[in-house]
């Protein structure tokens, strides 16, 4: 027998081989809804995420698939997956359940229309960890919710635009709202807030685009309060229309989500979530077993938030340099204090705070409690100061619920 002959014996054996392995992978494979859910490696911790939007999105679902990939690289023995675009509500419930069953150890979802579908899949699968974002359910068993206090760099970001507005002699700010929930409303009050620390004439204007990611309508959104007057956008949604419109006009956006979510001139700045060293902890405890899921709200002093320009090793976008050197002082004072642990959600919620028909909210010295930060009664919350109000400046009616 010739060398050839046996080389092609082997070659035919080898692709044989490789067709049997690509077909059986092909038979694990499953498409639900027209998902394709993924597969799971043996002997490997298993993490699986679930994205409402593009995982390249440069926002919300970017900065979240930054952190699933930092589990993987941080914690031995792991193995990640996900899914993009899921819609909330029915098909998000098919996808959760899926996963669960195809055996992964920990799965996440990462938007507040997540929530009753992740609750019902996760009493089905006892014995694996669900983690919901934004939401405000949990059975302190194996499904909790998760979210940080951005409402302190939502803040921050008020200030800047605040002093941008003014310096530029047109105390208007606009903010891109994206669906009537207590997070939106929670944080559009404390960007109002934050801006009344330096511009005590500022108003804001309300745009709802009713969406959390969708490149065209959050640039229709942005372009239409500029086109109304307002000097400093701030978004809500994924995308950075708002920086990216405000430099093609000649004014000010303040972009969300991502670290690298403020690339234009025009992006005044971006408070931004980190999120790898909060779902490392996460995916550490729940192999060990000492994670106990609830309500967790992590705080400034995590590491799980930063306001692009002002942390350490960024330099300020253009839109800061020639602002009251005392503004920005304030800022850097104020995140100083927030990283520290000694700045948080309830000081910037802290009285007296009067809402936009002039009613007081809190009395001086007085805090809203979490529940209050979380909830609107509407929705079964038992908050008593509940977030269904504007801050006094926001010249807007209170949305439907």
């Amino acid at each position: 027998m010739s060398f050839k002959t046996v080389w092609r014996g082997t070659g035919l054996l080898l692709i044989s081989a490789l067709l049997l392995a690509a077909c059986a992978q092909a038979e694990e494979a499953e498409i639900v809804g027209g998902f394709e859910i993924p597969v799971v490696e043996d002997g490997k911790f298993n993490v699986a995420m679930v994205l409402i939007g593009p995982h390249d999105d440069g926002g919300w679902s970017e900065a979240h698939w930054d952190g699933l990939n930092y589990i993987e690289d941080n914690i031995p023995d792991t193995h990640v997956a996900f899914i993009e675009l899921v819609p909330e509500g029915a098909d998000s419930e098919q996808v959760f359940r899926s996963l669960a069953r195809k055996g992964f150890d920990l799965i996440i979802g990462t938007s507040f229309g997540y929530m009753d579908p992740m609750e019902i899949v996760a009493e089905e699968f006892p014995e694996q960890m669900f983690i919901h974002l934004t939401g405000f359910k949990t059975n302190g068993e194996n499904y909790g919710n998760m979210f940080g206090e951005m409402e302190v760099f939502k803040y921050l970001a008020g200030m800047l635009a605040g002093s941008r507005a003014k310096m530029d002699g047109n105390p208007r700010l606009g903010y891109m709202a994206t669906f009537p929930i207590p997070e939106e409303i929670r944080l559009g009050n404390a960007i109002m807030l934050g801006a009344k620390q330096t511009c005590p004439e500022c108003t804001m204007d309300i745009r709802w685009i009713n969406t959390w990611h969708d490149p065209v309508i959050e640039k229709e959104g942005a372009a239409s309060l500029f086109d109304a007057g307002v000097q400093v956008v701030f978004t809500g949604a994924d995308t950075p229309a708002a920086g990216d419109v405000a430099t093609e006009k000649g004014k000010w956006g303040v972009n969300y989500d991502h670290v690298n979510a403020c690339q234009t001139d025009g992006c005044l700045t971006a408070p931004y979530w980190t999120w790898g060293p909060i779902y490392a902890d996460i995916a550490k405890g729940t192999i060990d077993g000492t994670y106990e899921p609830g309500f967790q709200y992590f705080d400034s002093a995590a590491g799980g938030m930063g306001l692009f320009g002002f942390m350490e090793g960024q330099t300020p976008q253009p839109g800061i340099e020639d602002l009251p050197a005392e503004d920005v002082q304030l800022v850097r004072d104020t995140l100083a204090a927030a990283l520290r642990g000694d700045f948080d959600r309830f000081d910037v919620f802290k009285g007296p705070i009067f809402d936009n028909q002039g009613n007081q909210i809190l009395a001086d010295g007085v805090s809203l409690e979490q529940l209050d930060l979380d909830g609107f009664a509407e929705f079964g919350s038992p908050c008593s100061t509940c977030m269904y109000w504007w801050a006094d400046g926001i010249t807007a009616e209170l949305p439907d619920l």
